[in-house]
């Protein structure tokens, strides 16, 4: 199955980016506390952001009005940024239980306003079917994967892997 794969890559890739235990062996992605495993997601995915990439910095910051980060941040600033960030997005969905983190890492991509819906635009059919209590929303995660209303594979290959990490039954 090609989902399979595309799951047992990640994993193999990401199992290089893990740090070493008190015994020195590596630690499973699958192993690691749910937020750690969202930080090592978002990291793999986001990559570092440069000047090209302005206005985002270290790990997909967007700057905001009167910030001043550079684009040739740290990684240790980098990553502090981005679990400040994660969290903060973590506090917007902590009434959604066990789908929060889900969320939390959906909106560092996406944004906050493309799920709980903001001016003209609706609430996600994510967000109503989670609220409705509806378990069968696999189709609803993957569908956020257009950029410019084109669909993009390496959107949904990301989506397929924070599913598959993040999901809760």
């Amino acid at each position: 199955m090609n989902f399979a794969k595309t799951i047992l890559s990640f994993c193999l890739l990401l199992m290089c980016f893990q740090p070493l235990s008190a015994q020195s062996k590596r630690r499973r992605l699958a192993d690691l506390p749910p937020f750690e495993r969202a930080v090592v997601c978002i990291k793999y995915f986001e990559g570092m952001h440069g000047r090209k990439d302005y206005p985002y910095v270290g790990y997909g910051h967007q700057l905001l009005p009167g910030e001043h980060f550079s684009s040739n941040m740290s990684e240790w600033q980098a990553d502090s940024l981005l679990r400040l960030d994660l969290m903060k997005r973590l506090m917007v969905f902590k009434d959604y239980g066990k789908d929060a983190l889900l969320l939390a890492v959906l909106s560092y991509n996406v944004g906050v306003g493309q799920i709980l819906g903001y001016g003209k635009y609706p609430k996600s059919q994510l967000l109503r079917k989670i609220e409705a209590g509806n378990r069968n929303f696999y189709k609803e995660y993957v569908a956020f994967c257009r950029y410019k209303g084109k669909v993009l594979r390496g959107l949904v290959k990301r989506r397929q892997i924070e599913y598959y990490l993040f999901k809760v039954k």
